[in-house]
């Protein structure tokens, strides 16, 4: 779980780095419409899949060494149980999540400030990416956990993780297309990643009501897991 937390942190601190030095030394005049924000937390698009993963083995890890019986006879209230590894989950996630958010905004805009292109926290609908991306990477990591307490494989619960998240978007293409101009807007991906961007297609979900969508897939696997494990041998 560390080492999860570690890649977190690199992946986004680096990223933010990496493009805010990139921007920074771009040649000639920077194209408008410019998401400064979104560029200093490119890292968000790696960090999901690090924190999906932790999802996961919050709660499967215990089904591949067999650890869940004796935790389970020792809080037989089994919804009980897995209530409070989702608190302690989201109080975690939330926490790391939002300072590297932060952190990855700062780093960013500083290096960016050269080219004149750089925002604050002040100007309008800022804030609300910053603090969006943590809410956003939460919830991946509760989608994570919620896959791993109904599959209780690891390997299996990420791979549905991975389908959930990025198989759809392509599944999706292959439909009529007005078919798919009223469904690609409510994939997870997609809804939940409007909330930590500001230049945004007109056709595609607010950021709150984006993020909301985005809210439905961990909730029902969360729902799911836990009603099925009261109904399931350990």
């Amino acid at each position: 779980m560390w080492l999860c937390a570690a890649l977190t942190a690199l992946a986004m601190l680096g990223l933010a780095i990496g493009t805010g030095v990139r921007w920074a030394h771009q040649s000639g005049a920077i194209r408008q419409p410019f998401d400064a924000t979104n560029v200093s937390l490119s890292g968000v698009y790696i960090a999901q899949v690090i924190l999906g993963t932790i999802g996961v083995l919050t709660i499967s890890s215990e089904y591949a060494t067999g650890m869940i019986r004796a935790t389970f006879a020792a809080v037989p209230q089994r919804r009980s149980l897995l209530a409070a590894k989702a608190v302690v989950l989201v109080a975690t996630v939330l926490i790391l999540s939002e300072i590297l958010a932060f952190a990855s905004f700062s780093i960013g805009q500083a290096l960016m400030g050269s080219k004149h292109v750089g925002v604050s926290l002040a100007d309008p609908q800022v804030l609300r990416a910053v603090a969006g991306s943590g809410l956003f990477l939460t919830l991946v990591a509760m989608l994570g956990f919620g896959l791993g307490s109904i599959v209780r494989h690891t390997a299996g619960a990420i791979s549905a993780f991975f389908g959930i998240l990025f198989a759809l978007d392509p599944i999706t293409d292959l439909l009529p297309t007005s078919w798919r101009d009223n469904i690609i807007n409510y994939l997870p991906l997609n809804a939940g990643s409007q909330i930590f961007v500001i230049v945004n297609n007109k056709n595609e979900l607010g950021p709150w009501a984006g993020l909301g969508v985005f809210a439905i897939y961990p909730l029902l696997a969360v729902v799911l897991g836990t009603l099925l494990a009261d109904n399931r041998d350990a």
